[in-house]
């Protein structure tokens, strides 16, 4: 092969590199999976059962990415997480809670990826933005809720996760995410001002 070829050869590889590169900057992601809060317990409750508990609600997310800057060995993006866990249910001892609650969080963040063209890559994610909560109507045992049955909060969002590629330009994901939120309007004094709404699920990245 002449020198000439092999020069043309290289400049073709690298734009045609280039261009599937830059042609993938995007990611749709689609996760399901389930959110944990853990128990707390309830000033003045009785004794036998003092903690209000929370269910593992069925969690989705819709994430949308842009790559800001990267390399071969690591990038650096923009992602917009959108998650919605439309069913919470909670239960106390006495009939003074909403019979459950749906939480909305919208968090901007930035996130740190590993080996981006890889077949495997790690990342990790931070970032901040707000969250709803939509307290039921109606209390645990029956009756109407005299309480808010509406709450925004301020969140801040931590992230872990792996994506594996599978088939052109489809990955899988699996990640955990940290929702630092505001607590629901729930009607009892649990002391608390700020939870920790813990979202592990798994699900597809298409790059574009």
């Amino acid at each position: 092969m002449s020198l000439k070829h092999l020069i043309i050869g290289t400049v073709l590889a690298v734009c045609s590199f280039a261009a599937q590169a830059a042609a993938q900057r995007n990611e749709l992601t689609g996760i399901i999976g389930r959110t944990f809060i853990a128990n707390q317990g309830i000033v003045g409750a009785p004794s036998y059962d003092p903690y209000l508990r929370f269910g593992k609600g069925l969690t989705f997310e819709i994430n949308y990415t842009r790559r800001l800057i990267g390399a071969p060995f690591w990038s650096v993006n923009v992602e917009v997480p959108f998650v919605d866990d439309p069913d919470e249910h909670i239960h106390a001892a006495q009939n003074l809670i909403p019979g459950k609650y749906s939480s909305i969080f919208i968090t901007p963040a930035a996130r740190f990826n590993l080996f981006p063209e890889q077949g495997v890559s790690p990342w990790v994610s931070f970032g901040g933005g707000f969250g709803h909560f939509g307290e039921s109507s109606t209390l645990e045992f029956g009756g109407p809720n005299p309480g808010k049955t509406g709450t925004t909060a301020g969140v801040l969002q931590a992230g872990i996760g792996l994506d594996v590629k599978i088939i052109g330009r489809f990955s899988l994901r699996g990640e955990a995410r940290d929702f630092w939120s505001g607590v629901p309007q729930l009607n009892v004094d649990t002391g608390k001002t700020r939870q920790h709404n813990i979202f592990v699920g798994g699900g597809i990245v298409f790059h574009f």
